[in-house]
């Protein structure tokens, strides 16, 4: 049986992603980073979605990336933005994915994995450079001159299954694969018992999303 590292933010993108590693009957390892952020309900989701859907185990590494600040996600000076963004907004957490890969790819060295699953997506992913698919490209090629497997003839191979998905298209996908979105988290502001914001611009996409795939929002937002 072949496995997976599966990175899992207690989000619905990633949710849906282990699904979907889940149903080519993989074996997963669901991983997720406490990196700063403070949107700390998405670690508590995250155990609950890996859970839910089956994953082998589920393991949460602490890298401090908030040390650095220079993100809305992870410096509590900086405001989270409630509007539109031009640019790169100020919730790209500066090497964010590239961190969260490579301790993936250590993982998955030390596990015998064939995969790393990742949630990123490149329509509605905010102008983050670090979701694209040339970069996804670019750490795959990384990937196989850095690991003891590759150079031994096992590369491990990089899936970013949505990353050309529409929110609305993630949605549906992970319903039929029969994913609980209700225990999931996306909002940036989300209170310590994972309530949304609404404000923010994840909770606008995730609000779309449901409403385009015509299907009920199970979102859980705080009053007033």
């Amino acid at each position: 049986m072949k496995s997976a590292v599966v990175l899992v933010s207690g989000g619905l993108d990633s949710a849906t992603v282990l699904a979907m590693a889940v149903a080519r009957r993989l074996r997963c390892h669901a991983l997720s980073m406490d990196y700063g952020q403070r949107h700390r309900a998405e670690l508590a989701a995250a155990a609950q979605v890996a859970r839910a859907l089956g994953a082998t185990d589920h393991r949460v590494v602490g890298v401090d990336l908030g040390g650095f600040g220079g993100s809305a996600l992870t410096d509590p000076a900086i405001d989270v933005p409630h509007g539109p963004s031009k640019g790169i907004p100020i919730t790209y957490v500066p090497a964010r994915n590239t961190v969260l890969l490579s301790v993936a790819l250590a993982l998955a060295e030390v596990t015998g994995a064939d995969f790393i699953f990742t949630g990123a997506n490149a329509v509605d992913y905010s102008g983050y450079p670090d979701c694209r698919p040339e970069y996804m490209e670019a750490f795959q090629r990384m990937a196989n001159l850095a690991t003891r497997r590759a150079v031994e003839g096992q590369p491990i191979a990089i899936e970013s299954p949505i990353i050309g998905m529409r929110k609305d298209e993630i949605v549906r996908h992970g319903y039929e694969l029969g994913v609980d979105f209700a225990l999931t988290v996306s909002c940036y502001e989300a209170d310590a018992g994972g309530r949304a914001c609404g404000a923010c611009e994840a909770c606008r996409l995730r609000r779309e999303g449901f409403e385009r795939a015509g299907l009920d929002d199970p979102t859980r937002y705080r009053a007033g």
